[in-house]
């Protein structure tokens, strides 16, 4: 194996990244090892088989994970992700990205996640319902609304929710549509709920902007990915007038220095499945869209799209992360080289596990809240916790990035709190 492929592999392990930055983040604050010891390998990490009937009548067993990293602040919480190319170690790094992520915005939950390895692309949706009915009776006794509540991810949907909300009230014969959020509206679901993340990131791009002196409605704005994050961004800030040059998702992308009609490309992804073939913009790769001239970058694809081979390609003077971890460490310091202010996934995507807190609210108390409820207090918990970080970075964390200084300001929270319940004597260097 060459050494260029040998650095790529370990670029790209999002695990050893994490870990390096948790650590990095309580040396800095002068808090206890016993933190990181608390915080490195998650309280829990299930791997099972899940045996399926397949449409053909052949039995198929597929590999299902669930890590429950950390429950200080309340039960675990975390999507479930449908992916070949699941790994344990991407699995555990996102469940600490979960955790992290409540605590940074405030939502009484820890951090979990849970995969399948498959490919939901070649089978069909009564192979995935057997599927997802089969990973909630081999898991089941490990979730619950007070316990560990899923979450849509990577190809899984409201249908899917609905699926695990089902099987997880046949097994326990009560009603229980509280074990998983992102659900349909007719089972408990609610409003707002599949825009939530997409929604997130343009409240922290409008943050940030205003912090650094940059009109939004003046800022091009470039996405990478156009599913459920980057395309409701994407009409958000069609909305607000801002100038989308370009967006992409696993087709390839377009763009248009002018501006691209958001609304249009919306009807030709929902007539064709892709933006490939859109004819009101330039063709271009996944790739040379993160190298677009543009103020606003937003990555809402997948994790390790801006490494040290193409971030010094990147033009932006903003990025907004709203994939998890799209950034890798060694891209980061020459972004931060490069004067580009990068805001972190977990808090620039919270908008997800946000609102599914308030859909897990609405749940236990038997009401729902309208949207424009929803989506104010949205918009008060994503514009509060963007100032809380901005100002501790600034004042914090001179000659450092937001990114380090969005995870000592959770960490820190994590540590009181498991100081206070006991888990350490004390939270501090002694």
């Amino acid at each position: 194996m060459s050494v260029e492929v040998n650095k790529a592999k370990k670029e790209d392990n999002t695990l050893t990244a994490t870990l390096n930055m948790i650590k990095q983040a309580i040396e800095l604050s002068d808090l206890s090892n016993d933190v990181y010891e608390h915080l490195k390998t998650p309280m829990r990490f299930v791997e099972v088989a899940i045996p399926v009937e397949m449409d053909d009548g052949a039995i198929k067993v597929f590999t299902g994970y669930r890590s429950q990293h950390n429950n200080v602040f309340g039960p675990y919480k975390g999507g479930i992700r449908y992916h070949p190319a699941v790994t344990t170690d991407s699995i555990k790094a996102l469940s600490m990205w979960m955790t992290l992520k409540c605590s940074l915005v405030g939502v009484p939950f820890g951090g979990a996640k849970g995969a399948i390895a498959c490919d939901p692309l070649t089978m069909s949706m009564k192979e995935k319902e057997k599927m997802t009915r089969s990973y909630v009776r081999v898991l089941g006794s490990i979730l619950g609304p007070e316990t560990d509540i899923p979450a849509p991810d990577v190809a899984t949907d409201a249908q899917v929710m609905a699926w695990i909300a089902d099987e997880y009230s046949n097994i326990m014969r009560v009603p229980s549509f509280g074990v998983v959020t992102g659900k349909p509206l007719a089972v408990g679901g609610c409003v707002g709920r599949t825009e939530a993340t997409g929604r997130g990131v343009f409240f922290i791009t409008r943050e940030a902007a205003q912090a650094t002196g940059m009109p939004l409605d003046q800022a091009r704005i470039a996405i990478q990915g156009f599913g459920n994050v980057g395309g409701n961004a994407a009409l958000l800030f069609a909305e607000s007038g801002s100038p989308v040059v370009a967006v992409s998702d696993v087709s390839g992308g377009i763009y248009n220095p002018k501006g691209l009609n958001i609304y249009d490309i919306v009807n030709h992804v929902e007539k064709t499945g892709f933006v490939k073939g859109f004819s009101g913009g330039e063709d271009i790769t996944n790739d040379e869209l993160l190298a677009i001239d543009c103020d606003v970058l937003i990555p809402a694809a997948l994790e390790n799209q801006i490494k040290s081979n193409n971030a010094g390609n990147v033009k932006a003077k903003i990025v907004i992360e709203g994939a998890n971890g799209p950034t890798t460490p060694e891209a980061d310091h020459i972004l931060k080289d490069n004067d580009i202010l990068v805001v972190p996934d977990i808090l620039a995507n919270s908008g997800g596990v946000t609102v599914s807190y308030f859909e897990w609210v609405q749940n236990n108390y038997g009401f729902r809240w309208d949207l424009a409820t929803v989506n104010r207090r949205l918009e008060e918990k994503m514009t509060e916790a963007f100032k809380l970080v901005y100002s501790f970075y600034c004042e914090k964390c001179i000659g450092s990035d937001m990114r380090t200084g969005a995870y000592r300001y959770s960490i820190q929270r994590l540590a009181e709190a498991m100081q206070y319940r006991g888990w350490l004597r004390s939270s501090t260097k002694k």
